[in-house]
Parts: C-alpha cells; structure tokens; sequence
C-alpha cells in the first residue's frame, strides 16, 4: 500500500510571493508523517485505517532529531500537494523518513527527517518496536 497525504495549499500558509513560507513545509511534512504512522499501525493491527491510533497503547511514540528538506520548485498559493512517505533507514532507537512533495506530478521537495524512538512517559529513547518496522515498511 502506498500512502499520499494530499493538501491544498491556503492564503495564509503563503509569503508575499503567494509561495509557501518556509516553516510550513515542516507542517506539511509533520503532518503527512503523522498520519502515515497512525494509518499503518491501524492497518498492521487489523483495525480501520481511519480510527485515531493512540501511541501509548504499544509504549511508542518517535520525537525530530534531524531535518533536511531540498526544494527543488516552489508550492504556490492554491496548488495540491501531494506528500509520500517512506522509510529510507531503520536503525536501533531512530529511524529516517523521507517525504516527498509533489505538485501534478511534478517535483517540489524532499525531506529527510530522522525521528527517535522514545518511551511515551519518560522520552527516552527505546528500541523501534517490531509491530512499528513491520508496519512502516509494508508501505
């Protein structure tokens, strides 16, 4: 299954230019990569991809570490963006997720967020729980 999390881009998310602030591709991208995680864990345990999935019913939740994004062209005023999500490298306690925004097909950006994977009560970091990699990488 490939998930694309799909936007239209508001007034107020843009700068004078009517091109999107720059702060707001990290929103889209938090939000893109929310909801990705939750649809997948609904999926790989068997429930509607739809119901909202509470992280600390697994004892997981993942907090930024790093962030990069390349723009490759402006997202303007009014266009749909369309964000896909995937895992480029799993690793103990962390993990990078690649987001790439596109417009009508075409190319905008591409962020590479590396997210640590950390106890829900304390936020230290813990080992990917499995249910997590299996279901990220179904995708």
């Amino acid at each position: 299954m490939s998930y694309v999390h799909s936007l239209r881009v508001r007034y107020g998310e843009c700068d004078m230019q009517q091109v999107v602030f720059n702060a707001n591709y990290l929103v889209y991208c938090d939000d893109a990569v929310d909801r990705w995680v939750r649809v997948c864990l609904n999926i790989e345990l068997g429930n509607d991809p739809e119901t909202h999935f509470d992280f600390a019913q697994i004892a997981f939740d993942f907090m930024v570490k790093t962030l990069t994004i390349n723009w490759t062209a402006p997202v303007k005023y009014g266009d749909v963006l369309d964000m896909t999500c995937r895992v480029s490298r799993w690793g103990n306690t962390s993990f990078d997720v690649e987001v790439r925004g596109k417009v009508c097909g075409d190319d905008r950006f591409l962020t590479t967020i590396t997210y640590v994977s950390v106890d829900p009560q304390t936020h230290l970091p813990v080992v990917v729980p499995s249910l997590v990699q299996r279901a990220l990488s179904a995708t």
